[in-house]
């Protein structure tokens, strides 16, 4: 989508202000950071591509999550990657809003914001890589999180510190009929 096609921030700024406090505060740090959104509806803002994201999303509903502290999710951010099937559980026992898409080959982060987005897919990179087991990648994640609380932003809570893969990253599976 073109510049030129997509929705005026001011239409999205119309559509979010009635949105739950969470909701609104991400949809507008988003348009803040990366501009107007490509799509708009009345229950999400879509952004193609921008920044290290092949997806982001504001969502109007929130989900109430507990890790590590009592918070609302509302943005999910896509990165391409091939996560081995042998790592889906630990990804799930570590962040339950670490989002595997196997057959288009995306692995996505839920939370209030980017930087616990970063944080999620950082930390899922070193369990799937082997550096950090299910507990170290859950205690640096507080950790992290009490630290940004405290005024003090981590760097990986402010980029990926991995290479976004560039091939291929789908995975279709094997046609048994």
């Amino acid at each position: 989508m073109s510049e030129s096609e997509r929705v005026g921030c001011e239409t999205a700024e119309e559509i979010v202000k009635t949105w739950p406090e969470a909701a609104r505060e991400a949809a507008n740090e988003m348009m803040e950071e990366y501009g107007a959104p490509d799509e708009a509806t009345a229950s999400l803002l879509l952004w193609h591509n921008n920044g290290p994201w092949r997806r982001t999303v504001v969502y109007r509903e929130e989900a109430q999550h507990n890790f590590p502290a009592p918070h609302r999710d509302v943005l999910e951010q896509f990165i391409p990657y091939r996560v081995p099937v042998d790592k889906f559980d630990d990804l799930a026992a570590f962040d339950g809003n670490v989002l595997v898409d196997r057959t288009k080959g995306l692995m996505s982060a839920r939370c209030a914001g980017e930087g616990g987005n970063f944080l999620s897919l950082n930390l899922a990179y070193e369990i799937i890589q082997g550096n950090k087991d299910v507990e170290s990648a859950r205690a640096a994640y507080a950790q992290a999180m009490k630290a940004r609380k405290e005024g003090n932003t981590p760097e990986i809570m402010q980029r990926l510190m991995f290479e976004i893969p560039r091939d291929d990253t789908a995975d279709p599976d094997q046609a048994l009929i």
